[in-house]
Parts: C-alpha cells; structure tokens; sequence
C-alpha cells in the first residue's frame, strides 16, 4: 500500500509522512525525527539510545578476540603449508633448469 494511503500509528486522524525502518510502523511528521541520517519513530529512537549492559560489552570484547586470534592462527597456518609446499619442490625448479630440461623434451 502508497505512503499516501497510510495513516500515523500514533494519529490515525494524520496521514503518515515517514515509515520508521526499525519497526516498519508509519508515523505523521510529528512523531518521526532524523537520527543518523535515517527518520525514526520515537520508540525505536528510545531503543537505539539505551545503553547495552556491560555484561554484553565484556562479551563482545572476548568474542572479538577470540575471532582475531583465530583469524591471524588460520593466517598463520596458511602461509606455513604455503612455505612447506614451496620448500618441498625440487631443487631443479628453484634453478631454473627445469624449465630449460622440458623445453629441450619439447624440441626433441
């Protein structure tokens, strides 16, 4: 359904002018303000301006470690069978004379 057919959650004698993207409800001009570049109703304004409990927080902080600590063990390890695959190539191929060895197969 058209914005122009909506009426205000709030005033449904008002025709809505703004959908709030939180919730989805269509709100008149007075009950939505700009927050963030983004036009919100007052409700889920409350909501975002709510602090988190430092529980969460803290929880938050050893996950992010955990993640980075992972992160750079799977970097790590990457790069470690990237070295040992490299290591384990013939000496040959490091030379150079390898390639000259199948270019002289090629022309015989």
């Amino acid at each position: 359904m058209k914005l122009t057919h909506q009426r205000c959650a709030n005033h449904s004698f008002r025709e809505a002018a703004a959908r709030c993207p939180e919730c989805g409800r269509y709100f008149c001009r007075e009950c939505v303000t700009e927050h963030e570049d983004r036009v919100l109703c007052t409700n889920c304004l409350e909501r975002l301006k709510t602090p988190e409990p430092a529980r969460s927080f803290r929880l938050k902080k050893i996950f992010r470690f955990i993640q980075f600590s992972l992160s750079l063990l799977v970097l790590w390890l990457c790069f470690y069978y990237l070295g040992q695959s490299l290591i384990s190539l013939p000496a040959k191929f490091h030379e150079g004379t390898l390639w000259q060895m199948s270019a002289r197969t090629l022309h015989e």
